[in-house]
């Protein structure tokens, strides 16, 4: 393993190859030995983080993080329902909770012993909604947190599972996605239950929920105590829009039609990148990559951890040689080195 501390300068040459695929959610194990992690506190440029002052909108944009800023959030309700699977360390339960006017949703794991525990909020990423069932996506997560002493709440998102509907298009209730992540934090803390310690909680995305992750982190500053980004997307709405939103066929019109393309709008697309209002998180950032990651590029990573700095979040991405965009032989480390991390701030 190899650490690059910070203020060292890291270069690393990433070549992407083969046809576009979209995001696809089954753990890899076609790699095997254990190859090296690289770590990376620094990067060579430090690209302008716009503000809010910067947006040449006028008015917010009611799709946009500047609107969800300002939003009163009344995540609540939290409905601990019937036991789904019980182990010798955790009981894991089907619950709901409220986010606006919906019904959420969602799974959570709660260890057994004496609590109260630390709360994760587990952010999944793109999964079709016509095959997405109720706690899918990072199980291998939410069982090894919940084993190693952490309640773990696992929401469905909106339209998702048992999720009530949000029938605005497929944009607005993407970004939306944070506001249920963050309904979700405000529910465990108002929940009451003896066992969560409401004082303590994090919160973990892969893909698509990183950038869901991002987006709650601008939206509420300090809203979670660390957060983890598992081969997250970019917090640029343009590199979505160019690698999948403008290949969606059933989509892409509408989206056009209502908010105009990247080149067309820039400001819209300004206002719904997190990557815009990095300078408002003041949670500290792990991020985790592959660079066999063939759904999200690891170029977006660097970018992320780039622009993360420069706008003075305390943030560090480590990369896993030889991963694939859900990691398989270095699985474990990956895990171990989030759960040292969480154990720091929460534990």
């Amino acid at each position: 393993m190899k650490h690059i501390p910070n203020n060292t300068v890291a270069f690393v040459l990433v070549l992407a190859a083969g046809a576009f695929i979209m995001l696809m959610y089954s753990p890899d194990t076609s790699f095997e030995g254990g190859p090296a992690i690289v770590e990376v506190s620094d990067s060579v440029s430090k690209p302008t983080v716009l503000g809010e002052s910067d947006m040449d909108t006028g008015e917010v944009h009611p799709v946009s993080y500047a609107a969800m800023r300002e939003k009163q959030y009344d995540g609540s309700n939290l409905v601990v329902g019937e036991a789904l699977a019980e182990t010798a360390s955790y009981t894991r339960y089907y619950i709901t909770y409220q986010s606006g006017e919906l019904t959420i949703s969602g799974i959570m794991n709660v260890p057994k012993g004496d609590g109260p525990f630390p709360a994760l909020v587990l952010n999944h990423g793109h999964i079709d909604i016509s095959v997405y069932t109720n706690g899918r996506g990072l199980k291998r997560e939410q069982d090894y947190f919940a084993r190693n002493g952490y309640v773990v709440l696992h929401t469905d998102y909106r339209n998702h599972a048992q999720s009530e509907t949000d029938d605005r298009d497929t944009l607005a209730v993407r970004l939306a996605y944070a506001e249920d992540a963050i309904n979700a934090v405000y529910a465990l803390q108002r929940a009451g239950l003896s066992y969560i310690d409401a004082d303590k909680i994090g919160m973990l995305g892969h893909s698509m929920g990183g950038e869901v992750t991002l987006g709650s982190l601008v939206s509420q500053p300090g809203l979670v105590d660390a957060a983890v980004l598992y081969a997250p997307v970019s917090g640029d709405m343009r590199r979505s829009y160019e690698r999948w939103i403008s290949r969606e066929s059933n989509n892409i019109d509408d989206i056009t039609e209502l908010y105009g393309s990247p080149d067309e709008s820039p400001a819209f697309w300004d206002g719904i990148s997190s990557e815009t209002f990095y300078d408002q998180i003041t949670t500290p950032i792990r991020i985790y990559h592959g660079t066999a990651d063939d759904s999200v590029p690891i170029d977006w990573s660097y970018d992320t951890l780039d622009k993360l700095q420069s706008a003075g979040v305390d943030a560090d991405l480590t990369v896993y040689d030889g991963e694939a965009h859900e990691f398989g032989p270095r699985w474990t480390s990956f895990m171990d080195r989030s759960r040292e991390f969480f154990d720091q701030y929460l534990k």
